[in-house]
Protein backbone atom coordinates (compact mmCIF):
# COMPACT_ATOMS: atom_id res chain seq x y z
CA UNK A 1 0.00 0.00 0.00
CA UNK A 2 1.88 3.34 -0.88
CA UNK A 3 0.98 6.15 1.30
CA UNK A 4 0.97 9.52 -0.27
CA UNK A 5 1.06 12.73 1.90
CA UNK A 6 -0.54 15.22 0.23
CA UNK A 7 0.27 19.17 2.00
CA UNK A 8 -2.26 21.44 1.97
CA UNK A 9 -5.96 21.03 1.30
CA UNK A 10 -7.40 23.87 -0.76
CA UNK A 11 -9.01 23.31 -4.37
CA UNK A 12 -5.77 21.03 -5.56
CA UNK A 13 -5.31 19.43 -2.10
CA UNK A 14 -9.10 18.14 -2.37
CA UNK A 15 -9.41 17.15 -6.23
CA UNK A 16 -6.25 15.03 -5.90
CA UNK A 17 -7.14 13.64 -2.63
CA UNK A 18 -10.87 13.08 -3.99
CA UNK A 19 -9.25 11.55 -7.57
CA UNK A 20 -7.08 9.08 -5.83
CA UNK A 21 -9.44 8.16 -3.71
CA UNK A 22 -11.88 6.94 -6.59
CA UNK A 23 -9.10 5.75 -8.38
CA UNK A 24 -6.36 4.10 -6.11
CA UNK A 25 -8.55 3.30 -3.14
CA UNK A 26 -7.25 -0.20 -2.26
CA UNK A 27 -3.69 0.64 -3.39
CA UNK A 28 -2.52 4.22 -1.66
CA UNK A 29 -3.92 5.54 1.68
CA UNK A 30 -3.64 9.21 1.54
CA UNK A 31 -3.18 11.81 3.99
CA UNK A 32 -3.78 15.25 4.14
CA UNK A 33 -2.86 17.96 6.23
CA UNK A 34 -3.57 21.22 6.53
CA UNK A 35 -3.19 23.70 9.89
CA UNK A 36 -6.48 25.27 9.58
CA UNK A 37 -9.56 23.43 10.45
CA UNK A 38 -11.76 23.88 7.57
CA UNK A 39 -11.76 25.14 3.90
CA UNK A 40 -13.26 28.43 2.52
CA UNK A 41 -14.03 29.27 -1.29
CA UNK A 42 -12.07 32.47 -2.08
CA UNK A 43 -15.17 33.77 -3.86
CA UNK A 44 -16.93 33.68 -0.16
CA UNK A 45 -14.67 35.96 1.41
CA UNK A 46 -15.81 38.89 -0.60
CA UNK A 47 -19.26 38.14 1.09
CA UNK A 48 -17.80 38.46 4.18
CA UNK A 49 -16.78 41.71 3.35
CA UNK A 50 -19.59 42.94 2.54
CA UNK A 51 -22.01 41.52 5.34
CA UNK A 52 -23.65 39.03 3.12
CA UNK A 53 -22.64 35.63 4.97
CA UNK A 54 -20.46 34.73 7.90
CA UNK A 55 -17.31 32.93 8.90
CA UNK A 56 -19.24 29.92 10.08
CA UNK A 57 -22.27 30.15 6.91
CA UNK A 58 -18.91 29.68 3.98
CA UNK A 59 -16.67 27.56 6.34
CA UNK A 60 -16.71 23.68 5.29
CA UNK A 61 -14.86 21.54 7.94
CA UNK A 62 -12.66 19.06 7.12
CA UNK A 63 -14.08 16.45 10.07
CA UNK A 64 -16.66 16.18 6.69
CA UNK A 65 -14.14 14.90 4.70
CA UNK A 66 -15.04 10.90 4.82
CA UNK A 67 -14.79 9.18 1.58
CA UNK A 68 -12.55 5.71 1.77
CA UNK A 69 -8.50 6.18 2.18
CA UNK A 70 -8.67 9.62 3.31
CA UNK A 71 -7.18 10.37 6.29
CA UNK A 72 -7.41 14.27 7.63
CA UNK A 73 -5.03 15.55 10.14
CA UNK A 74 -4.93 19.68 11.58
CA UNK A 75 -1.20 20.07 11.73
CA UNK A 76 1.16 22.73 10.49
CA UNK A 77 4.01 21.98 8.66
CA UNK A 78 7.76 23.03 10.48
CA UNK A 79 9.94 21.61 7.43
CA UNK A 80 10.01 19.43 4.41
CA UNK A 81 13.09 17.47 3.18
CA UNK A 82 12.01 17.10 -0.54
CA UNK A 83 15.31 14.52 -1.34
CA UNK A 84 13.99 11.94 1.52
CA UNK A 85 10.40 13.08 1.55
CA UNK A 86 10.87 13.46 5.35
CA UNK A 87 8.39 15.98 6.14
CA UNK A 88 8.13 17.29 10.06
CA UNK A 89 4.89 18.74 11.59
CA UNK A 90 4.17 19.88 15.27
CA UNK A 91 2.13 16.57 15.95
CA UNK A 92 4.74 14.44 14.46
CA UNK A 93 6.89 13.34 11.18
CA UNK A 94 5.94 11.53 8.15
CA UNK A 95 8.14 9.78 5.02
CA UNK A 96 5.72 8.88 2.04
CA UNK A 97 6.37 7.59 -0.88
CA UNK A 98 4.58 9.86 -2.79
CA UNK A 99 4.87 14.01 -1.47
CA UNK A 100 2.45 16.98 -3.09
CA UNK A 101 3.10 20.36 -2.13
CA UNK A 102 -0.25 22.11 -2.00
CA UNK A 103 0.53 24.94 0.61
CA UNK A 104 -0.78 28.01 -1.51
CA UNK A 105 0.81 31.24 -0.98
CA UNK A 106 1.06 33.03 1.30
CA UNK A 107 0.66 37.11 2.20
CA UNK A 108 3.25 39.89 2.74
CA UNK A 109 1.42 43.04 4.20
CA UNK A 110 4.36 44.18 5.78
CA UNK A 111 6.05 43.96 2.39
CA UNK A 112 4.50 47.24 1.56
CA UNK A 113 5.37 49.88 4.07
CA UNK A 114 2.39 51.63 5.66
CA UNK A 115 0.16 48.77 4.83
CA UNK A 116 0.04 47.01 8.29
CA UNK A 117 -0.57 50.28 9.82
CA UNK A 118 -3.27 51.84 7.18
CA UNK A 119 -4.55 49.49 4.95
CA UNK A 120 -7.11 46.81 4.65
CA UNK A 121 -7.77 43.56 2.41
CA UNK A 122 -10.57 40.61 1.86
CA UNK A 123 -8.00 37.65 1.07
CA UNK A 124 -8.44 36.08 4.36
CA UNK A 125 -11.17 35.34 6.26
CA UNK A 126 -9.75 37.40 9.38
CA UNK A 127 -9.24 40.31 6.95
CA UNK A 128 -12.69 39.98 5.47
CA UNK A 129 -14.27 40.39 8.70
CA UNK A 130 -12.35 43.25 9.88
CA UNK A 131 -13.39 44.61 6.29
CA UNK A 132 -16.38 44.18 7.13
CA UNK A 133 -16.64 46.00 10.58
CA UNK A 134 -14.96 49.40 8.67
CA UNK A 135 -17.31 49.91 5.73
CA UNK A 136 -20.31 49.30 7.80
CA UNK A 137 -19.38 52.66 9.48
CA UNK A 138 -17.75 54.34 6.48
CA UNK A 139 -19.94 57.36 5.44
CA UNK A 140 -18.53 58.22 2.35
CA UNK A 141 -14.92 59.41 1.22
CA UNK A 142 -12.02 58.70 -1.44
CA UNK A 143 -11.85 55.03 -1.66
CA UNK A 144 -8.70 53.56 -3.55
CA UNK A 145 -8.34 49.57 -4.03
CA UNK A 146 -4.86 48.59 -5.10
CA UNK A 147 -2.90 45.79 -6.66
CA UNK A 148 0.32 45.80 -4.37
CA UNK A 149 1.94 42.95 -6.76
CA UNK A 150 2.43 40.47 -9.11
CA UNK A 151 1.31 37.46 -9.07
CA UNK A 152 -1.81 37.27 -6.78
CA UNK A 153 -4.59 35.20 -5.95
CA UNK A 154 -7.61 35.01 -8.61
CA UNK A 155 -7.06 37.93 -11.36
CA UNK A 156 -10.28 39.21 -11.22
CA UNK A 157 -11.06 39.81 -7.47
CA UNK A 158 -9.78 43.28 -7.17
CA UNK A 159 -12.43 44.22 -9.77
CA UNK A 160 -15.20 41.85 -8.20
CA UNK A 161 -14.77 44.08 -5.11
CA UNK A 162 -14.76 47.57 -6.72
CA UNK A 163 -17.95 46.08 -8.48
CA UNK A 164 -19.68 44.62 -5.41
CA UNK A 165 -18.24 47.58 -3.09
CA UNK A 166 -19.93 50.27 -5.59
CA UNK A 167 -23.68 48.22 -5.07
CA UNK A 168 -22.54 48.38 -1.29
CA UNK A 169 -22.61 52.02 -1.13
CA UNK A 170 -25.06 52.64 -3.16
CA UNK A 171 -27.41 50.56 -0.62
CA UNK A 172 -26.42 52.30 2.17
CA UNK A 173 -26.95 55.58 0.09
CA UNK A 174 -23.24 56.87 0.59
CA UNK A 175 -22.06 56.01 -2.73
CA UNK A 176 -22.41 59.83 -4.21
CA UNK A 177 -20.32 60.73 -1.22
CA UNK A 178 -17.62 58.06 -2.06
CA UNK A 179 -14.83 57.84 -5.10
CA UNK A 180 -13.59 54.77 -5.71
CA UNK A 181 -10.34 54.01 -7.70
CA UNK A 182 -8.31 50.99 -8.99
CA UNK A 183 -5.29 50.74 -9.31
CA UNK A 184 -2.97 47.82 -10.76
CA UNK A 185 0.56 47.38 -12.20
CA UNK A 186 -0.84 45.16 -15.04
CA UNK A 187 -2.23 46.86 -17.93
CA UNK A 188 -4.94 45.45 -18.12
CA UNK A 189 -7.28 43.44 -15.81
CA UNK A 190 -6.86 40.10 -17.63
CA UNK A 191 -3.89 40.77 -19.62
CA UNK A 192 -4.94 37.03 -21.55
CA UNK A 193 -8.05 37.84 -22.18
CA UNK A 194 -9.25 41.22 -24.55
CA UNK A 195 -12.91 40.09 -24.01
CA UNK A 196 -12.67 39.78 -20.21
CA UNK A 197 -10.75 42.91 -19.72
CA UNK A 198 -12.79 44.99 -22.02
CA UNK A 199 -15.92 44.30 -20.31
CA UNK A 200 -14.78 44.46 -16.47
CA UNK A 201 -13.18 48.23 -17.91
CA UNK A 202 -16.32 48.94 -18.88
CA UNK A 203 -18.40 48.12 -16.01
CA UNK A 204 -16.14 50.11 -13.66
CA UNK A 205 -16.48 53.07 -16.38
CA UNK A 206 -20.48 52.34 -16.12
CA UNK A 207 -20.64 52.88 -12.41
CA UNK A 208 -17.86 55.73 -12.45
CA UNK A 209 -15.25 53.88 -10.79
CA UNK A 210 -11.33 54.91 -11.56
CA UNK A 211 -8.99 52.77 -13.11
CA UNK A 212 -4.81 53.15 -13.83
CA UNK A 213 -3.77 50.42 -15.17
CA UNK A 214 0.38 49.56 -15.19
CA UNK A 215 0.56 52.01 -12.16
CA UNK A 216 1.72 50.59 -8.90
CA UNK A 217 1.45 51.74 -4.70
CA UNK A 218 4.66 51.36 -3.34
CA UNK A 219 4.08 52.13 0.09
CA UNK A 220 1.40 53.88 2.48
CA UNK A 221 2.02 57.29 4.55
CA UNK A 222 -0.32 56.36 7.12
CA UNK A 223 -0.12 59.63 9.21
CA UNK A 224 -1.00 61.38 5.77
CA UNK A 225 -3.53 58.72 4.39
CA UNK A 226 -1.72 58.75 1.21
CA UNK A 227 -0.58 55.88 -1.00
CA UNK A 228 2.62 56.50 -2.50
CA UNK A 229 3.45 55.75 -6.96
CA UNK A 230 6.41 56.49 -8.50
CA UNK A 231 3.67 58.86 -10.41
CA UNK A 232 3.07 61.03 -7.01
CA UNK A 233 0.62 60.38 -4.30
CA UNK A 234 -3.07 60.00 -3.99
CA UNK A 235 -4.97 61.02 -1.18
CA UNK A 236 -7.50 58.34 0.73
CA UNK A 237 -10.10 57.61 3.53
CA UNK A 238 -9.65 54.00 2.92
CA UNK A 239 -7.27 51.96 1.64
CA UNK A 240 -7.97 48.17 0.52
CA UNK A 241 -5.29 46.37 -0.98
CA UNK A 242 -4.08 43.16 -2.49
CA UNK A 243 -1.07 42.51 -0.58
CA UNK A 244 2.18 41.03 -2.03
CA UNK A 245 2.29 37.34 -2.17
CA UNK A 246 4.80 34.84 -1.49
CA UNK A 247 5.67 31.01 -1.49
CA UNK A 248 5.18 29.85 2.13
CA UNK A 249 8.48 30.21 4.50
CA UNK A 250 8.46 26.49 4.88
CA UNK A 251 8.76 25.80 1.24
CA UNK A 252 11.13 28.63 0.79
CA UNK A 253 13.72 27.06 3.36
CA UNK A 254 13.01 23.34 2.00
CA UNK A 255 15.09 24.14 -1.41
CA UNK A 256 12.28 23.57 -3.27
CA UNK A 257 11.82 26.63 -4.77
CA UNK A 258 15.76 26.57 -5.93
CA UNK A 259 15.41 27.39 -10.19
CA UNK A 260 11.93 28.76 -10.08
CA UNK A 261 10.57 32.01 -11.00
CA UNK A 262 10.77 34.74 -8.39
CA UNK A 263 10.74 32.22 -5.77
CA UNK A 264 7.48 29.63 -6.74
CA UNK A 265 8.36 26.25 -7.02
CA UNK A 266 9.45 25.04 -10.31
CA UNK A 267 7.57 22.25 -11.94
CA UNK A 268 6.81 20.55 -15.09
CA UNK A 269 4.00 22.04 -16.76
CA UNK A 270 2.75 18.39 -18.23
CA UNK A 271 2.50 16.69 -14.71
CA UNK A 272 3.29 19.52 -12.13
CA UNK A 273 6.65 17.16 -10.90
CA UNK A 274 9.33 18.68 -8.91
CA UNK A 275 13.57 18.10 -9.75
CA UNK A 276 13.11 15.87 -6.34
CA UNK A 277 11.88 12.37 -7.36
CA UNK A 278 7.88 11.17 -6.53
CA UNK A 279 7.94 14.99 -5.38
CA UNK A 280 4.75 17.17 -7.02
CA UNK A 281 3.61 21.13 -6.16
CA UNK A 282 0.59 22.27 -7.51
CA UNK A 283 -1.51 25.64 -7.13
CA UNK A 284 -0.63 28.58 -5.84
CA UNK A 285 3.14 27.92 -4.39
CA UNK A 286 3.77 25.81 -8.08
CA UNK A 287 5.51 28.53 -10.83
CA UNK A 288 3.05 26.81 -13.34
CA UNK A 289 2.16 28.70 -16.55
CA UNK A 290 -1.25 29.81 -15.65
CA UNK A 291 -3.36 32.10 -13.25
CA UNK A 292 -3.14 31.48 -9.77
CA UNK A 293 -6.59 30.49 -9.10
CA UNK A 294 -8.66 27.72 -7.18
CA UNK A 295 -10.12 26.30 -10.72
CA UNK A 296 -6.26 26.07 -11.79
CA UNK A 297 -5.02 24.50 -8.96
CA UNK A 298 -8.12 22.20 -9.39
CA UNK A 299 -7.34 20.92 -13.10
CA UNK A 300 -3.92 20.39 -12.21
CA UNK A 301 -4.97 17.88 -9.09
CA UNK A 302 -6.30 16.02 -12.16
CA UNK A 303 -3.21 15.44 -14.19
CA UNK A 304 -1.57 14.80 -10.66
CA UNK A 305 -3.68 12.02 -9.79
CA UNK A 306 -3.62 10.71 -13.34
CA UNK A 307 0.21 10.96 -13.12
CA UNK A 308 0.53 9.21 -9.86
CA UNK A 309 -1.93 6.49 -11.00
CA UNK A 310 -0.23 5.52 -14.34
CA UNK A 311 3.72 5.34 -12.16
CA UNK A 312 1.44 2.78 -9.77
CA UNK A 313 0.12 0.94 -12.33
CA UNK A 314 3.04 1.23 -15.09
CA UNK A 315 0.29 2.26 -17.55
CA UNK A 316 2.54 4.97 -19.42
CA UNK A 317 3.04 8.53 -19.93
CA UNK A 318 0.06 10.66 -19.22
CA UNK A 319 -1.95 13.50 -21.72
CA UNK A 320 0.18 16.51 -21.00
CA UNK A 321 -1.58 19.19 -18.19
CA UNK A 322 -4.13 21.27 -20.55
CA UNK A 323 -3.79 24.53 -18.00
CA UNK A 324 -7.87 24.86 -17.97
CA UNK A 325 -10.63 26.22 -15.98
CA UNK A 326 -13.55 28.44 -15.70
CA UNK A 327 -13.72 31.50 -13.84
CA UNK A 328 -16.50 33.66 -12.69
CA UNK A 329 -16.86 36.93 -12.15
CA UNK A 330 -19.20 39.26 -9.72
CA UNK A 331 -19.79 42.18 -12.32
CA UNK A 332 -22.12 43.11 -9.09
CA UNK A 333 -26.00 43.75 -9.52
CA UNK A 334 -26.24 40.00 -9.00
CA UNK A 335 -25.20 39.19 -12.54
CA UNK A 336 -21.89 36.58 -13.32
CA UNK A 337 -19.33 36.65 -16.27
CA UNK A 338 -17.37 33.74 -17.19
CA UNK A 339 -14.10 33.43 -18.69
CA UNK A 340 -13.82 29.90 -20.20
CA UNK A 341 -9.62 29.95 -20.42
CA UNK A 342 -7.15 27.37 -21.97
CA UNK A 343 -3.18 28.12 -21.50
CA UNK A 344 -1.65 24.90 -22.67
CA UNK A 345 -3.88 23.10 -24.93
CA UNK A 346 -2.90 24.66 -27.86
CA UNK A 347 -0.25 27.31 -30.06
CA UNK A 348 -1.30 30.02 -27.50
CA UNK A 349 -3.64 31.05 -24.55
CA UNK A 350 -7.05 31.78 -25.13
CA UNK A 351 -9.71 32.83 -23.28
CA UNK A 352 -13.15 33.62 -24.43
CA UNK A 353 -15.61 35.73 -21.71
CA UNK A 354 -18.98 34.69 -20.99
CA UNK A 355 -21.92 37.01 -20.08
CA UNK A 356 -22.70 38.82 -17.70
CA UNK A 357 -26.28 37.17 -16.79
CA UNK A 358 -28.14 36.11 -13.83
CA UNK A 359 -28.11 32.11 -15.36
CA UNK A 360 -23.95 32.28 -14.88
CA UNK A 361 -24.68 33.63 -11.32
CA UNK A 362 -27.10 30.62 -10.76
CA UNK A 363 -23.98 28.53 -12.73
CA UNK A 364 -21.49 29.83 -9.99
CA UNK A 365 -23.99 28.54 -6.61
CA UNK A 366 -24.25 25.18 -8.83
CA UNK A 367 -19.98 24.73 -9.22
CA UNK A 368 -19.71 25.56 -5.20
CA UNK A 369 -22.46 23.12 -4.59
CA UNK A 370 -20.95 20.22 -6.53
CA UNK A 371 -17.39 20.98 -4.96
CA UNK A 372 -19.01 21.02 -1.55
CA UNK A 373 -21.08 17.68 -2.25
CA UNK A 374 -17.54 16.01 -3.73
CA UNK A 375 -15.11 17.08 -1.58
CA UNK A 376 -17.28 17.33 1.83
CA UNK A 377 -20.29 15.50 1.18
CA UNK A 378 -22.53 18.31 2.22
CA UNK A 379 -24.66 20.84 -0.22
Amino acid sequence: MRQVLILGAGFGGLELATRLSESLRDEVRVTIVDQNDSFVFGFSKLAIAFGRQTREQVRCPYRDITRPGIEFRQERVTSIDPQTRHVVTNAGTYEPDILIVALGADYDPAATPGFVADGHEYYSVAAAERLSEVLASFHGGRVLIAILGVPFKCPPAPYEGALLLHDYLLTRGVRDATTIHVISPMPSPIPVSKETSEAIVQALDERGIDYTPSHRVTELDPTAHVARLKTGDLPYDLFIGIPIHRAPAVVEQSGLTEGGTDGWVAVDPHNLTTRFPDVYALGDCADAPVPRAGVFAETAARAVADDITAKIRGTGPIAPYDGKGSCYIEFGQGIVGKVDADFLSGPAPTAPFLGPSRELAAEKEQFTRIRRRRWFGTQ
